[in-house]
């Protein structure tokens, strides 16, 4: 399984998560929570965030997910991300993915992706699910 400390580790190594700002917000043996804080330079021309900021979140999290039932060793398979709502007026997105099923190679996780607002109330703004695929060797 993977604890929060892993997941912290794993991320920090990660430079493209580092450049973001990205946070492991918290890990249990059900879900994984990913964290962003919010600012202009992850708008749009229009001033909503942009989806490749969400896609981000929801490959991350999705995987950390996945971890869940595979272990640390795996990438990202794919996945698909539907966006609900416009993302605009936030102080931080949140990802909330959980582990749907996990075999010995392959896990399918699904998550929640919502923007925070400055008195902390969430507004659900993309949802996604994908696999991931253990890199672990065979014995």
């Amino acid at each position: 399984m993977v604890d929060i400390e892993l997941a912290r580790e794993v991320l920090a190594a990660q430079p493209f998560s580092r450049l973001l700002g990205a946070r492991i917000a918290d890990v249990t043996d059900e879900y994984v929570v990913l964290e962003l804080d919010v600012d202009d330079r992850l708008r749009q021309q229009f001033g909503l965030i942009h989806g490749g900021v969400l896609a981000y979140l929801a490959d991350n999290s999705l995987t950390y997910a996945a971890a869940l039932g595979l272990g640390a060793d795996l990438l990202t398979n794919g996945f698909t991300i539907d966006y609900i709502s416009a993302a605009r007026d936030g102080a931080a997105l949140r990802a909330t993915a959980r582990l749907v099923h996990s075999g010995r190679r392959k896990a399918t996780s699904r998550c929640e992706i919502e923007i925070i607002d400055d008195d902390g109330n969430a507004t659900l703004c993309a949802v996604a699910q994908g696999t991931a695929l253990s890199t672990a060797r065979e014995a």
